[in-house]
């Protein structure tokens, strides 16, 4: 009895300086060690990932990178999984953006993924061939609009200046109307709402999205009539990623190829701590109410 008054005495005037060192344990350990966390997918996430499994070997995907560097940390991670995922079925993928900040954004998805992970090999992605990067198409819901109708009046070259009419991949593509799949991660206007409205639900052309935790309660409404799949915020990402883990270990079990895996591992480990605490401080709150009862 005496050892548990001692301990609960301790704990009553334990520095809060101990806990803000278990927290920064608990965020650097994950991080220093390369933990990261497999995350179950939700039927939104899951919706998207099963649509381009489904989808046959050289389908057309049009990527719309529509976001900044301000929201990378959640957004990147997707437009890495989504690229890798439509690389590994073999898709022919059409990059844009209809924001200007999103180029270099764009540009990096596709040297990380495209150039450097599937540019080599016994069937390399060759750019022309199995994608083409549009680039930056001015306008905002306008230029969506035009690209809904036909590409080449909205851009009518590439990010390189070539001609969209001597690209192989641009053969009888007229509109994205000739897409199987429309996918944007995006931040905000103009984004998935947008691709909804302009291009999704008026020519029925089937439409994705990612997006970022605090944009997801604008987007979930539009699923999953007008959206047939949704990756919300960093969570998503990770679960995207644990799919692609899943279906294709080599390589993509592997850390270094799951940013959103890594960035959840800190997460994870800091929520529990966090409801450790919660715990532990009920159970200190209560006995002190038994104390103090019962010595009255």
């Amino acid at each position: 009895m005496s050892s548990s008054v001692t301990i609960l005495d301790r704990l009553n005037v334990l520095d809060r300086r101990w806990i803000f060192l278990a927290m920064a344990l608990a965020v650097a350990a994950p991080i220093l060690l390369g933990i990261g966390s497999d995350e179950s997918p939700s039927p939104p996430t899951k919706r998207l990932f099963d649509r381009l499994e489904e989808l046959p070997e050289g389908s057309r995907i049009l990527m719309a990178i529509d976001f900044d560097p301000n929201s990378a940390a959640e957004l990147s991670p997707m437009a890495l999984a989504f690229t890798r995922h439509c690389c590994l079925r073999r898709h022919k993928i059409y990059f844009v953006t209809t924001w200007g900040t999103g180029v270099p954004l764009l540009d990096a998805t596709i040297k990380t993924v495209v150039q450097s992970e599937f540019g080599r090999g016994d069937r390399p992605y060759q750019y022309g061939i199995d994608y083409v990067n549009l680039g930056f198409v001015a306008g905002d819901a306008v230029a969506i609009s035009q690209l809904t109708s036909d590409i080449r009046k909205a851009r009518s070259q590439d990010m390189q200046g070539t001609s969209l009419d001597s690209l192989p991949v641009m053969n009888d593509v007229v509109s994205l109307q000739d897409m199987q799949l429309l996918i944007t991660p995006s931040a905000g206007f103009p984004g998935a709402k947008e691709w909804v409205q302009y291009a999704g639900t008026p020519y029925k052309i089937p439409l994705a999205a990612g997006c970022t935790g605090v944009q997801s309660t604008q987007l979930f409404p539009y699923y999953p009539d007008q959206l047939v799949g949704l990756v919300t915020g960093i969570r998503g990402a990770n679960e995207y990623e644990s799919m692609l883990a899943s279906k294709y270990p080599v390589p993509y079990a592997e850390m270094s190829k799951r940013p959103a895996s890594l960035r959840g591992g800190p997460q994870r480990w800091a929520h529990r701590l966090m409801i450790s605490l919660i715990v532990l401080g009920n159970a200190i709150h209560f006995a002190n109410r038994y104390r103090r009862s019962s010595h009255s």
